[in-house]
Protein backbone atom coordinates (compact mmCIF):
# COMPACT_ATOMS: atom_id res chain seq x y z
CA UNK A 1 0.00 0.00 0.00
CA UNK A 2 1.33 3.46 -0.89
CA UNK A 3 2.29 5.85 1.89
CA UNK A 4 -0.01 8.86 2.41
CA UNK A 5 0.94 11.84 0.23
CA UNK A 6 -0.23 15.46 0.48
CA UNK A 7 0.10 17.74 -2.55
CA UNK A 8 -0.52 21.50 -2.49
CA UNK A 9 -2.09 22.92 -5.66
CA UNK A 10 -2.01 26.54 -6.76
CA UNK A 11 -5.68 26.53 -7.75
CA UNK A 12 -5.95 30.06 -9.19
CA UNK A 13 -3.07 30.70 -11.59
CA UNK A 14 -3.94 28.66 -14.68
CA UNK A 15 -5.49 30.07 -17.85
CA UNK A 16 -8.68 28.01 -17.48
CA UNK A 17 -9.49 29.00 -13.90
CA UNK A 18 -10.15 27.07 -10.71
CA UNK A 19 -12.89 24.82 -12.10
CA UNK A 20 -10.38 22.70 -14.03
CA UNK A 21 -8.22 22.30 -10.91
CA UNK A 22 -11.14 21.30 -8.69
CA UNK A 23 -12.46 18.70 -11.16
CA UNK A 24 -8.97 17.22 -11.57
CA UNK A 25 -8.49 17.22 -7.77
CA UNK A 26 -11.73 15.29 -7.22
CA UNK A 27 -10.71 12.70 -9.81
CA UNK A 28 -7.21 12.42 -8.30
CA UNK A 29 -8.45 11.60 -4.79
CA UNK A 30 -11.03 9.19 -6.21
CA UNK A 31 -8.36 7.14 -7.96
CA UNK A 32 -5.75 7.31 -5.16
CA UNK A 33 -6.88 6.56 -1.61
CA UNK A 34 -3.47 7.53 -0.20
CA UNK A 35 -3.66 11.05 -1.64
CA UNK A 36 -4.73 14.25 0.13
CA UNK A 37 -4.81 17.63 -1.61
CA UNK A 38 -4.61 21.21 -0.42
CA UNK A 39 -6.21 23.68 -2.83
CA UNK A 40 -4.78 27.17 -2.35
CA UNK A 41 -6.88 30.07 -3.57
CA UNK A 42 -10.00 32.13 -3.02
CA UNK A 43 -11.98 30.09 -0.51
CA UNK A 44 -15.48 31.16 -1.57
CA UNK A 45 -14.83 30.25 -5.21
CA UNK A 46 -13.25 26.91 -4.38
CA UNK A 47 -15.98 25.95 -1.90
CA UNK A 48 -18.66 26.73 -4.50
CA UNK A 49 -16.91 24.46 -7.02
CA UNK A 50 -16.40 21.66 -4.49
CA UNK A 51 -20.04 21.91 -3.39
CA UNK A 52 -20.30 19.24 -0.67
CA UNK A 53 -16.52 19.05 -0.28
CA UNK A 54 -14.32 16.02 0.21
CA UNK A 55 -12.62 14.59 3.31
CA UNK A 56 -9.20 14.53 1.66
CA UNK A 57 -9.37 17.94 -0.03
CA UNK A 58 -8.56 20.97 2.12
CA UNK A 59 -8.82 24.62 1.14
CA UNK A 60 -6.25 27.22 2.22
CA UNK A 61 -7.13 30.87 1.65
CA UNK A 62 -4.94 33.04 -0.56
CA UNK A 63 -5.59 36.75 -0.92
CA UNK A 64 -3.89 37.22 -4.29
CA UNK A 65 -3.03 35.58 -7.64
CA UNK A 66 0.10 35.86 -9.80
CA UNK A 67 -1.01 36.83 -13.30
CA UNK A 68 0.53 35.27 -16.39
CA UNK A 69 1.87 38.59 -17.67
CA UNK A 70 3.46 39.71 -14.39
CA UNK A 71 7.19 40.11 -14.17
CA UNK A 72 8.71 37.56 -11.76
CA UNK A 73 10.52 40.31 -9.85
CA UNK A 74 7.24 42.18 -9.31
CA UNK A 75 5.48 39.00 -8.14
CA UNK A 76 8.33 38.20 -5.76
CA UNK A 77 8.07 41.63 -4.12
CA UNK A 78 4.31 42.15 -4.11
CA UNK A 79 2.60 38.74 -4.27
CA UNK A 80 3.81 36.97 -1.13
CA UNK A 81 0.17 36.22 -0.25
CA UNK A 82 -0.61 34.73 -3.65
CA UNK A 83 -1.88 31.20 -4.17
CA UNK A 84 1.45 30.29 -5.79
CA UNK A 85 3.61 31.53 -2.93
CA UNK A 86 1.42 29.98 -0.24
CA UNK A 87 1.33 26.60 -2.01
CA UNK A 88 5.14 26.56 -2.12
CA UNK A 89 5.29 27.63 1.54
CA UNK A 90 3.22 24.58 2.49
CA UNK A 91 5.95 22.39 0.98
CA UNK A 92 8.69 24.31 2.79
CA UNK A 93 6.85 23.99 6.11
CA UNK A 94 6.24 20.25 5.70
CA UNK A 95 2.45 20.54 5.42
CA UNK A 96 2.64 19.15 1.88
CA UNK A 97 5.27 17.01 0.16
CA UNK A 98 4.85 18.53 -3.29
CA UNK A 99 3.34 21.45 -5.19
CA UNK A 100 1.60 21.77 -8.57
CA UNK A 101 1.05 25.08 -10.38
CA UNK A 102 -0.15 26.03 -13.85
CA UNK A 103 0.92 29.62 -13.29
CA UNK A 104 3.57 32.04 -14.50
CA UNK A 105 6.75 29.99 -15.08
CA UNK A 106 9.18 32.78 -14.21
CA UNK A 107 7.32 33.62 -11.00
CA UNK A 108 7.16 29.94 -10.01
CA UNK A 109 10.90 29.62 -10.47
CA UNK A 110 11.57 32.86 -8.53
CA UNK A 111 9.28 31.89 -5.65
CA UNK A 112 10.70 28.36 -5.67
CA UNK A 113 14.26 29.63 -5.29
CA UNK A 114 13.20 32.05 -2.55
CA UNK A 115 10.89 29.76 -0.56
CA UNK A 116 12.07 26.18 -1.06
CA UNK A 117 15.71 26.97 -1.92
CA UNK A 118 18.17 25.28 -4.24
CA UNK A 119 20.42 22.28 -3.82
CA UNK A 120 23.87 23.41 -2.60
CA UNK A 121 26.10 24.04 -5.61
CA UNK A 122 23.29 24.29 -8.17
CA UNK A 123 23.02 27.78 -9.66
CA UNK A 124 19.64 27.59 -11.42
CA UNK A 125 16.65 25.26 -11.50
CA UNK A 126 15.77 23.56 -14.77
CA UNK A 127 12.40 22.47 -16.10
CA UNK A 128 12.58 18.74 -16.87
CA UNK A 129 9.94 16.63 -18.57
CA UNK A 130 9.52 13.00 -19.58
CA UNK A 131 8.51 12.73 -23.23
CA UNK A 132 7.53 9.53 -25.05
CA UNK A 133 10.09 8.05 -27.41
CA UNK A 134 10.03 5.17 -29.89
CA UNK A 135 10.73 2.42 -27.35
CA UNK A 136 10.55 4.23 -24.03
CA UNK A 137 10.76 7.71 -22.56
CA UNK A 138 13.32 10.51 -22.51
CA UNK A 139 13.99 13.22 -19.91
CA UNK A 140 14.52 16.61 -21.58
CA UNK A 141 15.80 19.71 -19.76
CA UNK A 142 15.84 22.72 -19.62
CA UNK A 143 12.44 23.48 -21.14
CA UNK A 144 12.17 27.18 -20.39
CA UNK A 145 13.36 28.08 -16.91
CA UNK A 146 16.55 29.68 -18.26
CA UNK A 147 16.72 31.21 -21.72
CA UNK A 148 20.51 31.60 -21.51
CA UNK A 149 22.65 28.90 -19.91
CA UNK A 150 26.39 28.68 -19.35
CA UNK A 151 28.41 25.52 -19.88
CA UNK A 152 28.42 25.02 -16.11
CA UNK A 153 24.62 25.29 -16.06
CA UNK A 154 24.33 22.67 -18.82
CA UNK A 155 26.71 20.41 -16.92
CA UNK A 156 24.57 20.75 -13.78
CA UNK A 157 21.38 20.04 -15.75
CA UNK A 158 23.01 16.85 -17.05
CA UNK A 159 23.90 15.75 -13.51
CA UNK A 160 20.39 16.36 -12.20
CA UNK A 161 18.76 14.82 -15.27
CA UNK A 162 20.86 11.68 -14.94
CA UNK A 163 20.00 11.33 -11.26
CA UNK A 164 16.31 11.91 -11.97
CA UNK A 165 16.29 9.24 -14.69
CA UNK A 166 17.90 6.84 -12.22
CA UNK A 167 15.28 7.65 -9.57
CA UNK A 168 12.15 7.63 -11.75
CA UNK A 169 12.97 5.08 -14.46
CA UNK A 170 15.32 2.94 -12.34
CA UNK A 171 18.07 3.22 -14.95
CA UNK A 172 21.51 2.44 -13.52
CA UNK A 173 23.46 4.25 -16.27
CA UNK A 174 21.10 6.53 -18.21
CA UNK A 175 22.44 7.74 -21.55
CA UNK A 176 23.02 11.50 -21.36
CA UNK A 177 23.33 13.69 -24.47
CA UNK A 178 23.53 17.37 -25.39
CA UNK A 179 21.06 18.72 -27.94
CA UNK A 180 23.00 20.29 -30.81
CA UNK A 181 22.75 21.25 -34.48
CA UNK A 182 24.83 18.23 -35.49
CA UNK A 183 26.65 15.22 -34.06
CA UNK A 184 30.17 16.33 -35.05
CA UNK A 185 32.46 17.61 -32.29
CA UNK A 186 33.03 20.94 -34.05
CA UNK A 187 29.28 21.75 -34.18
CA UNK A 188 27.45 24.00 -31.72
CA UNK A 189 28.12 27.22 -29.85
CA UNK A 190 30.88 27.74 -27.31
CA UNK A 191 28.71 26.86 -24.29
CA UNK A 192 27.61 23.53 -25.74
CA UNK A 193 31.13 22.53 -26.81
CA UNK A 194 32.54 23.40 -23.38
CA UNK A 195 29.73 21.54 -21.61
CA UNK A 196 30.48 18.53 -23.83
CA UNK A 197 34.13 18.62 -22.76
CA UNK A 198 33.14 18.83 -19.08
CA UNK A 199 30.71 15.90 -19.35
CA UNK A 200 33.24 13.79 -21.23
CA UNK A 201 35.61 14.22 -18.26
CA UNK A 202 32.96 13.04 -15.76
CA UNK A 203 33.42 9.31 -15.13
CA UNK A 204 30.12 8.97 -13.24
CA UNK A 205 27.93 10.21 -16.12
CA UNK A 206 27.20 7.99 -19.14
CA UNK A 207 27.70 10.81 -21.63
CA UNK A 208 27.13 9.74 -25.27
CA UNK A 209 27.78 13.07 -27.03
CA UNK A 210 25.54 15.22 -29.22
CA UNK A 211 22.08 14.42 -30.56
CA UNK A 212 19.88 16.36 -32.96
CA UNK A 213 16.24 17.40 -32.61
CA UNK A 214 15.00 14.41 -34.60
CA UNK A 215 16.61 12.09 -32.03
CA UNK A 216 14.42 13.24 -29.13
CA UNK A 217 11.71 10.69 -29.95
CA UNK A 218 13.91 7.86 -31.29
CA UNK A 219 15.21 6.33 -28.04
CA UNK A 220 18.75 7.49 -28.76
CA UNK A 221 19.26 8.94 -25.25
CA UNK A 222 17.56 8.75 -21.86
CA UNK A 223 18.44 12.35 -20.90
CA UNK A 224 18.79 15.23 -23.37
CA UNK A 225 20.17 18.56 -22.14
CA UNK A 226 19.83 22.03 -23.70
CA UNK A 227 19.22 25.63 -22.69
CA UNK A 228 15.66 26.77 -21.99
CA UNK A 229 15.28 28.72 -25.25
CA UNK A 230 16.04 25.72 -27.44
CA UNK A 231 14.23 23.26 -25.18
CA UNK A 232 10.99 25.22 -25.01
CA UNK A 233 10.82 25.59 -28.79
CA UNK A 234 11.60 21.89 -29.30
CA UNK A 235 8.89 20.87 -26.81
CA UNK A 236 6.21 23.17 -28.22
CA UNK A 237 7.05 22.10 -31.78
CA UNK A 238 6.76 18.43 -30.84
CA UNK A 239 3.44 19.00 -29.10
CA UNK A 240 2.16 20.95 -32.09
CA UNK A 241 3.04 18.12 -34.48
CA UNK A 242 1.42 15.58 -32.15
CA UNK A 243 -1.76 17.67 -32.00
CA UNK A 244 -1.81 17.98 -35.80
CA UNK A 245 -1.43 14.22 -36.29
CA UNK A 246 -4.21 13.49 -33.77
CA UNK A 247 -6.54 15.89 -35.59
CA UNK A 248 -5.68 14.45 -39.01
CA UNK A 249 -6.30 10.89 -37.78
CA UNK A 250 -9.65 11.85 -36.30
CA UNK A 251 -10.68 13.55 -39.56
CA UNK A 252 -9.56 10.57 -41.64
CA UNK A 253 -11.68 8.15 -39.63
CA UNK A 254 -14.85 10.26 -39.46
CA UNK A 255 -15.20 11.88 -42.91
CA UNK A 256 -16.60 8.90 -44.82
CA UNK A 257 -18.33 5.57 -44.29
CA UNK A 258 -15.17 3.75 -45.42
CA UNK A 259 -13.07 5.79 -43.01
CA UNK A 260 -15.42 5.02 -40.11
CA UNK A 261 -15.31 1.30 -40.94
CA UNK A 262 -11.50 1.26 -41.05
CA UNK A 263 -11.46 3.29 -37.84
CA UNK A 264 -13.64 0.72 -36.06
CA UNK A 265 -11.38 -2.13 -37.15
CA UNK A 266 -8.22 -0.26 -36.13
CA UNK A 267 -9.67 1.26 -32.94
CA UNK A 268 -7.45 -0.64 -30.41
CA UNK A 269 -4.26 0.32 -32.25
CA UNK A 270 -5.37 3.90 -32.88
CA UNK A 271 -6.40 4.30 -29.23
CA UNK A 272 -2.92 3.31 -28.02
CA UNK A 273 -1.31 5.59 -30.57
CA UNK A 274 -3.44 8.57 -29.60
CA UNK A 275 -2.76 7.95 -25.92
CA UNK A 276 0.98 7.97 -26.60
CA UNK A 277 0.81 11.16 -28.68
CA UNK A 278 -1.71 13.21 -26.66
CA UNK A 279 0.28 16.00 -24.92
CA UNK A 280 -2.36 16.34 -22.18
CA UNK A 281 -1.59 12.82 -20.97
CA UNK A 282 2.05 13.78 -20.43
CA UNK A 283 1.50 17.15 -18.75
CA UNK A 284 3.66 18.07 -15.79
CA UNK A 285 7.30 19.16 -15.77
CA UNK A 286 9.63 19.12 -12.76
CA UNK A 287 11.54 22.13 -11.49
CA UNK A 288 14.82 20.32 -10.86
CA UNK A 289 17.29 21.95 -8.52
CA UNK A 290 14.77 22.90 -5.85
CA UNK A 291 14.87 21.05 -2.54
CA UNK A 292 11.31 19.83 -2.91
CA UNK A 293 8.88 18.47 -5.50
CA UNK A 294 7.50 21.31 -7.65
CA UNK A 295 5.58 20.43 -10.83
CA UNK A 296 4.88 23.03 -13.52
CA UNK A 297 1.69 22.36 -15.49
CA UNK A 298 0.81 23.89 -18.83
CA UNK A 299 -0.99 27.17 -18.23
CA UNK A 300 -3.77 26.10 -20.57
CA UNK A 301 -4.11 22.63 -19.05
CA UNK A 302 -7.51 20.96 -19.20
CA UNK A 303 -8.83 18.56 -16.56
CA UNK A 304 -6.99 15.54 -17.98
CA UNK A 305 -3.72 17.46 -18.22
CA UNK A 306 -4.01 18.80 -14.65
CA UNK A 307 -4.70 15.27 -13.41
CA UNK A 308 -1.52 14.10 -15.14
CA UNK A 309 0.47 16.85 -13.38
CA UNK A 310 -0.93 15.79 -9.99
CA UNK A 311 0.01 12.19 -10.71
CA UNK A 312 3.54 13.31 -11.60
CA UNK A 313 3.87 15.14 -8.28
CA UNK A 314 2.65 12.09 -6.35
CA UNK A 315 5.09 9.85 -8.19
CA UNK A 316 8.09 12.06 -7.44
CA UNK A 317 7.12 12.30 -3.77
CA UNK A 318 6.73 8.52 -3.47
CA UNK A 319 10.08 7.93 -5.19
CA UNK A 320 11.73 10.60 -2.97
CA UNK A 321 13.31 12.22 -6.01
CA UNK A 322 14.65 15.39 -4.24
CA UNK A 323 16.32 13.32 -1.51
CA UNK A 324 17.90 10.93 -3.99
CA UNK A 325 19.27 13.76 -6.11
CA UNK A 326 20.58 15.69 -3.11
CA UNK A 327 22.33 12.63 -1.65
CA UNK A 328 24.39 12.00 -4.78
CA UNK A 329 24.87 15.51 -6.10
CA UNK A 330 27.90 16.36 -3.96
CA UNK A 331 29.78 13.33 -5.31
CA UNK A 332 29.17 14.38 -8.92
CA UNK A 333 29.85 18.11 -8.77
CA UNK A 334 33.13 19.30 -10.30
Amino acid sequence: MNKPVTIAIDAMSGDRGAAVVVHAALEAVRENEALSLVLVGIRSELEALLQEGHARIEIVEAADVVRMNERPSHALRHKKNSSMAIALSLVRDGEAQGCVSAGNTGALMAFGRSIIRMYPGIERPAIAKLIPSLRGRCHVLDLGANVDSTAENLYQYALMGSLMASAICRQSEPRVALLNVGEEEIKGNEQVRLASHMLAQCDTINYIGYVEGSDLFRDVADVVVCDGFVGNIALKTGEGVAGLLIELLEQAFTRSMYGRLVGMLAKPIIGRLLQLMDPSRHNGASLLGLQGVVIKSHGNANERAMLAAIRQAVREVQLEVPRRINERLDDLML
